[in-house]
């Protein structure tokens, strides 16, 4: 089994976002995504850079993005997160497993719980209206089991995308900095 540097679950705005500063940084990225990202039903006008968008088309544009530096990316519902030696295994519905040394769980609002007791990790009470429960993460993004992140609506942010995009991009900064022993940034500037 290939042992990736991050395995990210959810491919909505946190786990897009997540997916392309992972895989800019050189990390080899895979995103498993169930598909059922509650975005893919938003008509966006809040979103900074964005005069509207579809939820969608805004996916589709993450994705992309993502894609063009590497980021790998398989349909699949995760069911189970396992932390083992130095590294972490995620298992989907269908039975495929992916190993890699962290997990970004990216869940929004919809896979957060059945993930979580399955996996063992800690939960609280949701903020948002009609979220229920999210995942207990420290202000990084570390959950109660080693290797395992969390971020965006799941970590228990605002559900507008902008503030899911930006934990997202927020915890895989973190990811990549403890992988590279420093803490990592990303500014590219104009050519001239």
């Amino acid at each position: 089994m290939r042992m990736y540097d991050i395995v990210i679950i959810g491919a909505g705005p946190a786990g897009a976002s997540a997916a392309l500063l992972t895989a800019k940084a050189g990390k080899s990225t895979l995103v498993v995504d169930s598909d059922q990202s509650i975005t893919k039903r938003a008509w966006i006008e809040n979103h900074y850079g964005v005069e509207a968008i579809s939820g969608p088309d805004l996916i589709a544009v993450g994705v992309k993005q993502a894609k063009k530096f590497g980021a790998e990316f398989v349909q699949g519902k995760a069911v189970q997160v396992v932390s083992g030696e130095g590294s972490v295994s995620v298992r989907t519905e269908d039975g495929a497993s992916y190993e890699a040394k962290h997990i970004i769980l990216a869940t929004g609002t919809g896979l957060t719980e059945a993930l979580a007791e399955a996996s063992g990790i800690a939960v609280k009470p949701g903020t948002e209206p009609r979220v229920k429960t999210i995942l207990d993460a420290d202000a990084a993004g570390r959950t109660s089991v080693a290797g395992v992140w969390a971020a965006g609506a799941a970590a228990g942010v605002s559900v507008h995308t902008i503030v899911t995009a930006g934990d997202g991009a927020k915890v895989a900064i973190n990811v990549i900095s403890e992988i590279n022993g420093e803490r990592y940034v990303d500014h590219d500037v104009l050519k001239s």
